[in-house]
């Protein structure tokens, strides 16, 4: 393994011809993903709307050149005929049409970043504290990646468990491969893992804010008011009354709790669950208990 690994990232030869066969590869496995439905939603669907897949394919080129000028141009290259490739693709699948080159914008932005950032990150090659200088802002990119799609894992298991663990394995592959001591290696991780731990302390799991009408189409009065068993799951208000009544539920969790309308004489008692789909989407259900 490890022979195979150094072979992989220092002893392949990426000629012009071997690196626009690349592209193309890559343009064509990433309009696959984005072609067939059956990869909606998946960790293959994310190659052709996130970055961790084409940071991994680029710092393979990077690897494997022998200057930093080589670096940057073959790598530019390699953006500038996959990214416009992917869309070529898909224009015969799609009901978009040629209006899909629209978005291309974005990754044309970053196909022309890429040529500096493949200069300097070529230095990674290095395997000095300049190189880990120049790596730690990709490691903690990655370990930011890792903590939200293990985190969909988590709540909606086995969803983007494959993404969760390629970029782990990226950390630990880079750590291993462009440092040269334990300290490299312990700074390297750690700009991972504090990243990590930003995304998992600032921002919520589940963070949902929706007005919704009621299941059984109660017609509420001004005075309705609502009281829910467990407030950490949801709360919820009355956001419209009369022959449109509805309500406002807001949560950061996932979970069920009970809820009661009460309305004069009237009461009406709710379920209230806010759960996950098997997508990953974030769905609430009111379902109506013995009012």
């Amino acid at each position: 393994m490890k022979k195979l690994i150094h072979k992989l990232y220092g002893g392949l030869r990426f000629t012009w011809p071997r690196l626009i066969a690349y592209a193309v590869g890559a343009a064509a496995l990433t309009a696959v993903f984005l072609i067939f439905p059956f990869f909606e939603g998946t960790s293959f669907h994310r190659m052709g709307v996130y970055l961790e897949a084409w940071i991994f394919l680029a710092i393979l080129i990077m690897a494997n050149c022998k200057t930093p000028l080589e670096s940057a141009l073959k790598t530019f290259v390699f953006f500038l005929i996959s990214q416009p490739l992917i869309y070529l693709f898909q224009v015969p699948f799609s009901s978009m049409g040629w209006s899909l080159f629209g978005y291309y914008s974005y990754w044309f932005f970053l196909t022309l970043l890429t040529f500096p950032a493949a200069f300097v990150g070529w230095y990674i090659t290095k395997k000095n504290w300049l190189s880990l200088l120049i790596l730690a802002p990709v490691l903690a990119f990655l370990g930011t990646v890792f903590i939200e799609t293990a985190r969909e894992t988590v709540l909606c298991f086995p969803r983007l468990l494959i993404a969760a663990l390629f970029c782990l394995g990226q950390i630990l592959l880079y750590v291993y491969l462009f440092t040269s001591n334990v300290w490299q290696k312990l700074v390297g991780l750690l700009a991972a893992l504090v990243a990590a731990a930003f995304i998992l302390l600032t921002t919520k799991a589940v963070d949902v804010n929706w007005s919704m009408y009621l299941p059984d189409d109660p017609v509420l009065t001004e005075s309705a008011s609502v009281t829910v068993e467990d407030a950490g799951i949801a709360q919820v208000s009355v956001e419209s009354t009369g022959e449109s009544s509805m309500v406002r539920v807001s949560s950061t969790r996932l979970g069920s709790t009970p809820m009661t309308i009460r309305d004069g004489e009237n009461e009406y008692h709710y379920l209230v669950t806010i759960r996950k789909d098997a997508e990953g989407n974030t769905v609430i259900d009111i379902t109506p208990q013995n009012s």
